[in-house]
């Protein structure tokens, strides 16, 4: 199979175990810092030319000189043959300047602004307390065409943790949407049936990321013969009808559903604590997680497009020109993964996926590589 002249790519049936797609893109990754950072940073660049970083350090990325220094740590953390283009996104706080921001999304420093409702997640406690206290960033957004990436969660503790979600569309991003009907909005890794109706029924400006964990597992499975807590993940999973409904979207070829894995690791121990920490690490099995998924629901058709195109055409960025080559063959995924530093549970752990990643050709001029 090859690539086509107008710039679209089917995937090719002489050989059923085959499966070569144009290179896809991570629109949410979590690569950490530190020793974690040299640890899971090359599992996705392995799989992915390019990825939307999350900004949830400690201290947050919140100004130009800092996504410029984390980005170059993530470069630093590669192999020197690894091509791969992180694409940094700015944190948003209750007094963020957002004359910084325009300046780093107007320098290519920035990609995106990330929403993280304070207290919703991993290092989120810095975030926005309350979304009109950001009206004017959003407005600077919305006039600069700079994508508002969200956490779409409320956090009162009034509200169901499994109803967050869906309270967030309704007291958060209708009113956000309705004030600024240009603004470009990714609502993060959904959960819900709610979210997939509500982005469906929404304009072109808004599109959602969905991850290879939320296709494959609902909220039953942080239980299965105890706690298992390298099922949590935040948002929480949901009932086995809104898997289904995520399952039906992501593999409908409906443009504004694409790939974000937010793949997250966290230190075993950290996991297994009296206070475990949110977050499933699934870069390492990632495309081959999806494209068991796709082949479930008979959509192996449609995973180049959900993975490889739908993503680029909506931040309004080019295409990949290279591929990525599975084959359908088991594939043990570990109980363990790490170093002498690093020990993470990743998702599929102990399971056995048809899929195996077999080849990744690179195809794209130096000149437009950032490594």
């Amino acid at each position: 199979m090859s690539l086509q002249d107008n710039d679209s790519q089917t995937l090719s049936h002489d050989d059923d175990d085959v499966l070569t797609l144009r290179e896809p893109d991570d629109w949410h990754v979590h690569l950490r810092d530190g020793p974690m950072l040299a640890f899971a940073a090359d599992y996705t660049a392995r799989q992915f030319a390019r990825a939307i970083v999350m900004p949830n350090l400690v201290p947050p990325v919140t100004t130009v000189a800092a996504a410029e220094a984390y980005r170059t740590r993530i470069l630093d953390a590669l192999p020197e043959n690894r091509r791969f283009t992180p694409l940094m996104t700015a944190y948003l706080t209750d007094e963020i300047d957002r004359e910084e921001i325009a300046k780093g999304f107007r320098n290519g420093v920035f990609t995106a602004c990330k929403l993280y409702p304070a207290g919703a997640t991993t290092h989120s406690a810095a975030g926005v307390t309350s979304v009109r206290k950001i009206w004017p960033v959003l407005e600077r957004l919305q006039t600069i065409g700079m994508p508002l990436l969200v956490h779409g969660e409320v956090v009162s503790p009034d509200i169901d943790i499994f109803d967050r979600e869906a309270v967030f569309l309704e007291k958060v991003l209708t009113p956000v949407l309705a004030a600024f009907p240009g603004l470009k909005v990714v609502l993060e890794h959904i959960t819900t049936e709610d979210s997939v109706g509500f982005v469906e029924a929404a304009g072109s400006n808004l599109a959602a990321t969905i991850t290879a964990h939320h296709l494959r597992v609902d909220r039953s499975a942080m239980f299965e013969g105890g706690l298992r807590p390298h099922a949590y993940c935040l948002p929480v999973a949901k009932r086995r009808r809104h898997k289904e409904a995520l399952r039906k979207a992501a593999t409908s070829g409906h443009p504004r559903f694409f790939l974000g894995t937010d793949s997250a690791p966290h230190q075993k121990h950290e996991k297994e604590s009296a206070c475990g920490c949110a977050g499933i690490f699934s870069a390492p099995t990632a495309l081959e997680s999806y494209a068991q998924t796709f082949a479930e629901e008979g959509a192996l058709g449609r995973l180049e497009a959900f993975a490889s195109e739908f993503g680029p055409r909506f931040y309004g960025l080019p295409l990949n020109k290279g591929t990525v080559t599975l084959r359908r063959e088991p594939q043990d995924v570990p109980e363990l993964m790490g170093d002498d530093n690093v020990h993470v549970v990743p998702f599929h752990a102990s399971e056995t996926l048809a899929w195996r990643f077999a080849d990744r050709t690179d195809q794209t001029p130096d000149d437009d590589r950032l490594r």
